[in-house]
């Protein structure tokens, strides 16, 4: 009864599929655990033996729009790496090379079919997209419907098999044998290149700064009488603002040049160890309860000005007048959905989000001079999204032959670019193209998992027939597939590129697209130093493998 309650509305096994899967993703085993994508797709193959199956429509079209808002959210970052990050770059490059290699090696050694090939590479680099701009080069090959079935049946089962020992194997590699390759002990460098940015200290796990770094208090004014406000928060590097000053019980706002005098009472916010370095030139501090109106004021920001692009957030401090930059104080930077130190040493980049905290009228001056303002918006241009997503389509259309191999993007690999050119023109001209974070992971996540279920779906009972053909043989090829780049990326990086070695660590997590591997990466070090190399790699490879898909399938094709 239940078989033929799938078979009759497959819509059931859909989201039983996700509910299940998800729950199944997300118990931990230690620092790993499955994910949501995986799980959804262990559980749509055992329910595909039903013969429940979705439309194939419902199925390119979830992942369309995955692809779509995977390039649009990436875009800004991904132009961004492209001409600066180029030490992390070549790590990405080392990524695509190698697993290609690999690839048809084992294609070549263990006579693999185009979808198993597309599968290894897909569930090795731990990139679900592979699956789908693969899955559509494969139903543009020219052959029969029970043929395509198959093969986009193998990729699938493929990938489930691969992915779960990649996934192992780069958690493993990048937290615990990667230092001791290095004889390094990965916390106290992390800890090491923490202060060396400009940190005060490191949290352990769990723990929350008791004292914050941005702080206010109020002082009546002693020692500091007769000087000048800015002749006094340049004795202490512009870390600290005087915002208002309490004089014969008459609150002003207090300007650079605005002169301090014996009695007054003055508000002032900052650095919370500059804050202690001015309180004994101030004099005595008071409750300040004199003060009305003075807020604290915090917006996020794209960064999209040239000049900034590949400053440290000292040098921008440095760079900028005081009047430009008084008052306007950094609380943290987001780069591609991940939250990155905002330490004095840390280099923005084109693309990032800084979350500006300050006066009112501070932080908005310092946005204007750094991009424009992320108008918090809970609406869809679905105006620019319908375009781009048409764009894309018909950008997958095209393909070229080279040498024999026929090349050809197909939706996925159409959507991606134009989600990177939507993306990337919505940073530049914000005024069109509203896709909220929110909304856009939305689309990311039930679009990949609708996705994933439905091919997990159609899998049917040739996943079974592909793990008894090939045995141990792809999850052996699975976690070569990630040593031999993450050994290569290592030795790289350490002897050529000179990298630090938590930050490399990180990039090399990146370029596997591994979330789960940061994860247990930031765990071990006991900060968050390892994101910084993490999302550079991480926004090109996670751009490039996919698009690695229909060359893998029309390699395969050619020569499997």
């Amino acid at each position: 009864m239940i078989v033929d309650l799938l078979k009759s509305q497959p819509e059931i096994a859909l989201f039983v599929s996700l509910a299940l899967g998800y729950l199944i993703g997300s118990i931990r085993f230690g620092p790993i655990s499955l994910g949501g994508v995986c799980g959804t797709l262990i559980v749509a193959l055992v329910l595909g033996q039903t013969g429940a199956r979705i439309a194939p429509d419902l199925k390119n079209i979830a992942f369309a729009l995955f692809i779509f808002a995977l390039g649009f959210t990436g875009g800004p970052q991904f132009f961004a790496n492209v001409g600066r990050g180029w030490r992390y770059g070549i790590l990405s490059i080392i990524e695509i090379v190698s697993v290609m290699t690999l690839v048809m090696i084992a294609v070549a050694v263990m006579k693999l079919d185009a979808g198993t090939a597309a599968g290894l590479l897909a569930g090795a680099a731990t990139e679900s997209a592979v699956i789908g701009t693969a899955s559509e080069a494969i139903a543009k090959l020219g052959l029969g419907d029970a043929q395509v079935r198959a093969l986009q049946a193998h990729v699938v089962t493929a990938y489930s098999v691969s992915y779960l020992f990649g996934l192992i194997t780069i958690v493993l590699f990048t937290s615990q044998i990667a230092p001791l390759i290095l004889r390094i002990n990965l916390r106290e460098e992390a800890a090491r290149l923490y202060r060396s940015l400009g940190g005060e200290g490191v949290l352990e796990e769990g723990q929350r700064l008791a004292l914050p770094p941005l702080v206010g208090r109020a002082f009546k004014v002693g020692p500091a009488a007769g000087t000048a406000i800015a002749a006094f928060e340049a004795r202490f590097g512009n870390n600290i603002t005087v915002e208002r000053v309490l004089r014969e019980g008459r609150q002003l706002d207090a300007d650079a040049r605005f002169v301090l005098q014996p009695g007054d009472t003055v508000c002032i916010a900052g650095r919370r160890q500059s804050m202690i370095e001015a309180s004994g030139s101030l004099g005595e501090e008071v409750s300040g309860e004199g003060f009305m109106n003075v807020l604290a004021h915090r917006l996020d920001v794209m960064v999209t000005q040239r000049d900034v692009n590949g400053l440290t957030l000292a040098q921008m401090r440095e760079r900028a007048s005081p009047e430009a930059g008084r008052g306007i104080y950094v609380g943290a930077i987001t780069r591609l959905d991940t939250t990155v130190p905002a330490l004095p040493g840390t280099v923005v980049h084109r693309g990032d989000v800084l979350t500006l905290l300050g006066a009112p009228s501070d932080v908005v001056r310092g946005a204007k001079r750094l991009g424009y303002v992320i108008q918090q918006t809970q609406k869809t241009d679905f105006v620019y999204l319908g375009l781009g997503v048409l764009v894309g389509m018909l950008i997958g259309r095209f393909g070229v032959n080279v040498g024999g191999v026929s090349l050809v993007l197909g939706t996925g690999g159409g959507c991606l670019l134009s989600g990177l050119l939507f993306g990337w023109a919505r940073s530049h001209f914000p005024v069109v193209g509203s896709l909220p974070s929110a909304a856009a992971q939305v689309l990311k996540d039930f679009g990949l998992a609708t996705f994933i279920a439905a091919v997990g779906l159609s899998a049917g009972h040739d996943a079974i027939k592909l793990v008894r053909e090939y045995g141990l043989a792809l999850p052996a090829a699975g976690i070569l597939m990630v040593l031999i780049p993450g050994l290569l990326s290592l030795w790289i990086g350490r002897m050529f590129l000179k990298l630090e070695a938590p930050m490399l660590l990180g990039a090399i997590a990146g370029q596997q697209c591994s979330t789960p591997a940061i994860s247990a990466l930031v765990g071990v070090t006991g900060n968050s130093i390892p994101v910084i190399g993490y999302t550079i790699t991480y926004a090109l490879s996670n751009i490039l493998l996919p698009l690695m898909g229909p060359v893998v399938v029309g390699l395969a094709a050619k020569f499997g």
